[in-house]
């Protein structure tokens, strides 16, 4: 029943409830053509969305006598995501209850089949955190085996480079930093946080946020599984269950899919700016030995986007016994050409001549996408509510010109467990509560008054800055002026320029790009990539990308914007095909290639597509990305 053998049997009372469904293993690129031959629809706008979600069963013969009463077991503390955030709160909480001697159950469910297998950055990453969490963290092993030797930044122009020195104190500077594969250091947090007793439940989805009668948060429900591809019940279909507990803390990482429901019905983001996003695509591959400089930390600006789209590239070269470099490129999402494809000007990056006499001659290996928050100070909502608190990349604490936001997840996570351990246990020795599901404002006082609050702060304003008609060097230049001379002391606080959805520009206003092909050498399609990300989903189920409405695809996002959910998505989920009959396109969703990225529930400006979670256990299969 459970996909990691190591997590302990303890773990599995908490998960009785729930069946195993075999997994289909069609390839994302097969699946492409299969599903392209099997959908057909006479009418003029062919149902796509058949997820419970957008049509209840309530209302849906086919479920009537269907069971639906869900098993539910008690924990003291629920968390939601197994990233650096959520396993650095669990064993914090443990390592009190171990010494002051309390019992303290604390479960953490994690839709990946394992720890780690859905974890992708860079990353480069600043260790003050883990300083704090485990002052011995080398004699226990951790996974920091590339300190950072060099430190490279260039301005790139399609032929050159020019390098910017990185001065003491300028926010991309490295030193005493390391490189890692985040996924291998998110996998040893998970053996720490097994070692302290946490019960850790990789390969379950969290699917529902429940509440108390007083509106209080009372835990969560994972999906239910065993549904068809049409919304039926499987001869299979069993519930999810029900996890409560006294405080649940939800560090779900970017654009959480429960986090999403807590700031609707909470009205959290009430007080704060609207969260802005990049995306980030990352490749590992093996170099010739000559070329590999162990240490050697590289940054980029510029080329191939144009000045006034938000971006970057990274290129590190790791020191894993084999010539490694992990190489990626991020593109903010507040861009407006509709026809710009972040998956390609990362191909296309790779052609450089800066770039390419690094790869030339080695292998790609891996590949994986991920959307990452860059609001910073400004976007951070209501972090605690009845019941709940908000953790790590869900908030979004990501220090954007640092590209880092490990360290600050993990300390959010060990605040909220220091936070909420005395109150957890009070209540479980009678204490009164004024809700039924505790809440702990004293966890966002102690946030503001960390060195997390002071980080972001101090940076407020460089993202910001780059909406101005110079972009990108204008950016810079308040960068070099305000931060680096003034550490964001000025007075001011600049604004976003608002929901990234909204920044699409129609088509027709816009310049198609024309990208080159790829070579199979240093570029490559889209499909071929996805099938290194080992991506996989239960073929029989409803897509878990919904759309509200099936008809605003083809009637707005491709009438208007030419269809930009094909070309912001870097997994091939959108393609838009000619209905059967030859009369017009519809909308194909393949759900099988997405790598949970969100960038489609970000970008998409009708926001009329719906992230959920699909069956636990579904989607990418990154190994250390």
């Amino acid at each position: 029943m459970f996909p990691a053998s190591r997590y302990s049997s303890k773990a599995h009372r908490c998960i009785r409830a729930l069946k195993t469904v075999q997994v289909d293993h069609t390839s994302p690129q097969l699946y492409t053509t299969l599903h392209r031959r099997r959908c057909s629809s006479a009418s003029p706008t062919p149902r796509i969305t058949t997820h419970y979600t957008v049509h209840p069963r309530d209302k849906d013969p086919r479920w009537e006598g269907v069971e639906m009463e869900r098993f539910a077991d008690e924990a003291d503390v629920v968390i939601v995501g197994g990233g650096p955030a959520g396993l650095s709160a669990a064993i914090r909480l443990k390592q009190l209850a171990n010494e002051q001697e309390k019992e303290l159950r604390v479960c953490l469910v994690e839709k990946a089949s394992q720890m780690g297998a859905h974890t992708l950055s860079g990353a480069c990453l600043e260790p003050s955190a883990l300083h704090e969490l485990f002052p011995d963290w080398k004699e226990r092993g951790a996974p920091l085996d590339t300190p950072v030797t060099e430190d490279v930044f260039n301005i790139l122009t399609e032929k050159h480079r020019i390098p910017v020195p990185m001065l003491p104190g300028l926010p991309m500077r490295n030193h005493g930093n390391y490189i890692v594969r985040l996924g291998n250091f998110v996998r040893w947090l998970g053996e720490q946080a097994e070692e302290l007793g946490v019960e850790l439940y990789p390969g379950y989805a969290a699917s529902e946020v429940l509440f108390h009668e007083d509106g209080s948060v009372k835990g969560v429900a994972t999906n239910d599984v065993g549904i068809a591809k049409d919304g039926s019940p499987k001869d299979i279909f069993e519930r999810g269950m029900e996890l409560h507990a006294k405080v649940t803390l939800f560090g779900e990482g970017c654009h959480g899919h429960l986090a999403k429901q807590l700031y609707k019905r909470l009205n959290l983001r009430e007080n704060c700016q609207p969260q802005t996003y990049a995306i980030g695509l990352k490749e590992v591959w093996t170099i010739d030995e000559k070329k590999w400089r162990p240490g050697r930390v590289e940054h980029s600006v510029g080329w191939p986007l144009n000045r006034n789209t938000y971006g970057g590239s990274f290129l590190y070269h790791l020191n894993e016994g084999e010539p490694l470099v992990a190489l990626g490129f991020v593109v903010g999402l507040d861009y407006s050409n509709p026809y710009l494809s972040p998956f390609r000007e990362f191909q296309r990056w790779k052609h450089h001549p800066y770039v390419a006499r690094t790869l030339e001659g080695g292998n790609r290996i891996a590949y994986g996408a991920r959307a990452l928050n860059e609001g910073g100070f400004q976007s951070v909502p209501e972090l605690t509510f009845p019941g709940g608190l908000l953790i790590g990349c869900s908030p979004g604490f990501m220090n954007v010109p640092k590209i880092k936001g490990t360290h600050t997840a993990m300390k959010s996570g060990m605040l909220a467990a220091e936070a909420i351990f005395p109150r957890v246990v009070a209540a479980a020795e009678g204490g009164e509560s004024e809700t039924a599901g505790l809440h702990v404002p004293e966890y966002a006082e102690a946030l503001k008054a960390s060195w997390v609050w002071k980080e972001l702060r101090a940076v407020r304003n460089i993202r910001p800055s780059f909406h101005n008609y110079f972009g990108l060097y204008g950016g810079m230049v308040y960068t070099g002026i305000f931060y680096w001379m003034l550490r964001g002391k000025e007075p001011w606080t600049l604004k976003h320029c608002g929901r990234d959805a909204d920044q699409l520009k129609p088509a027709k206003d816009c310049t198609p790009i024309e990208y080159p092909k790829p070579d199979g050498k240093l570029s490559f399609d889209l499909l071929s990539s996805v099938a290194l990300s080992g991506t996989n989903h239960e073929g029989d189920q409803p897509a878990h990308l919904t759309l509200m409405d099936d008809s605003v695809p083809v009637d707005r996002n491709l009438a208007i914007y030419d269809g930009p959910e094909q070309r912001f998505c870097p997994a091939g989920v959108y393609e838009y095909v000619p209905v059967e009959s030859g009369d017009g396109m519809r909308l194909q969703i393949n759900a099988q290639n997405c790598v949970h990225c969100k960038t489609c529930d970000i970008k998409d400006p009708s926001q009329n597509i719906n992230w959920v979670v699909p069956e636990g256990g579904g989607g990418p299969a990154y190994n250390g990305m």
